[in-house]
């Protein structure tokens, strides 16, 4: 699956952030996320991420990402169908180029494999962080790790979270 976009949503009537990923086959995969949720996987996200650098020297900047482009959700289809997986828990696993893949679960119902690129990851880590200060949430999402006695007992490439 390639992504063509990425896009992190607060809705204040569910108050849940809700990622939507647009595929270049057309397909939308949306996934609900709570405050709880993302407060969990947070610590291991921030694991994995290197954090922006204040400044990056100009012979080495390339073309950013756009995030000015509106969503497009003209005629895609819903291989999960239309209402977002309300994700309860998430399996990581990073892979040794600095790509990951994310499977989320609905209980045992529905479950969506999200591989992401470390740039990828990066920008869906910003958009996580910006998402939850528009919910006004107060999380600490920094990007220097928390040690979590339980993250540490798993093996270092792969981490489930209920």
């Amino acid at each position: 699956m390639q992504i063509r976009q990425l896009q992190v949503a607060h809705d204040s009537i569910q108050d849940r952030l809700l990622i939507r990923i647009a595929t270049q086959a057309n397909e939308e995969f949306r996934v609900w996320l709570t405050r709880r949720f993302l407060g969990k996987l947070w610590p291991v996200l921030a694991d994995k991420v290197v954090a922006p650098p204040p400044a990056i020297p100009t012979d080495k900047v390339t073309e950013p990402p756009s995030f000015s482009e509106p969503f497009r959700d003209d005629e895609a289809t819903y291989p999960l169908g239309i209402a977002p997986l309300l994700s309860s828990e998430i399996k990581f696993d990073a892979l040794s180029d600095g790509s990951c893949s994310l499977l989320f679960r609905e209980g045992r119902e529905r479950s969506f494999r999200l591989n992401l690129t470390a740039e990828l990851l990066q920008a869906l880590c910003a958009m996580l962080r910006a998402g939850a200060l528009q919910a006004e949430w107060q999380l600490a999402l920094d990007y220097a790790p928390a040690a979590e006695p339980a993250a540490a007992a798993l093996p270092p490439s792969s981490t489930r979270l209920h």
